[in-house]
């Protein structure tokens, strides 16, 4: 079984509810000081839903970062179909972002340096899977030749050892996940999963790039 099933058994079994993100009660895309520039989105997918989306929750210049699904066949799939492998969906995150105050180009650097590891294929440390692939979900050409020439960037000048196996696939649909998996790793720190998967990749967001690091938490 999976290293995340094992934390949702756990927390059931000790009857916990899952509780519910008081940041969806107050979405920055509502405020009256709007950027100037349009806003921006790209969907990453890493593994877990749950790092990934803590990752881009810290960074400066994301307004949202939604767990969710995409790249699969099945429509508004439920957490339990995308689990079995067979939806061709993966586990991923809608970062909406804006650009004045942070680039597509540093979001790309976050995600291969920080959020995830692109050189293992259809899994993420301890979970296992094509849900659990990696992949960039662009929404134009702009983002697909950046990424790509990031890629590429990445592969020849050495500094990812191994192959990078990131697929990178333009958006065709985005499906939120339920309340329970937004804002997880937040509400559940000291959870075993979280604290040996995901708290290591939230501090090194803060050592490496401490000019990207928010404490305001950003909304899902």
């Amino acid at each position: 079984m999976k290293g995340k099933a094992f934390a949702l058994l756990a927390l059931a079994a000790a009857g916990i509810m899952p509780a519910t993100s008081m940041a969806a009660s107050a979405s920055p895309l509502t405020r009256g000081d709007a950027p100037s520039v349009p806003l921006d989105t790209v969907v990453f997918a890493g593994g877990c839903f749950w790092g990934v989306q803590a990752v881009f929750q810290h960074v400066k210049g994301v307004l949202t970062a939604t767990s969710g699904y995409a790249g699969g066949s099945v429509a508004n799939p439920s957490y339990e179909q995308v689990s079995t492998g067979r939806t061709g969906n993966a586990e991923s995150v809608r970062v909406i972002f804006d650009p004045a105050q942070v680039s597509y180009a540093t979001l790309l650097k976050v995600f291969f340096d920080v959020a995830h590891d692109a050189t293992q294929l259809n899994r993420q440390g301890p979970d296992v899977g094509t849900q659990y692939r990696s992949a960039v979900f662009y929404m134009n050409g702009a983002q697909r030749a950046q990424t790509l020439q990031y890629i590429a960037w990445l592969q020849q000048s050495g500094a990812v050892k191994g192959r990078i196996v990131t697929e990178v696939a333009p958006l065709k649909s985005f499906y939120t996940a339920a309340p329970y998996h937004q804002d997880y790793a937040t509400l559940h720190p000291y959870e075993p999963y979280i604290r040996y998967n995901d708290l290591p990749k939230i501090a090194q967001l803060k050592a490496r790039y401490p000019q990207l690091w928010s404490e305001r938490l950003a909304a899902y």
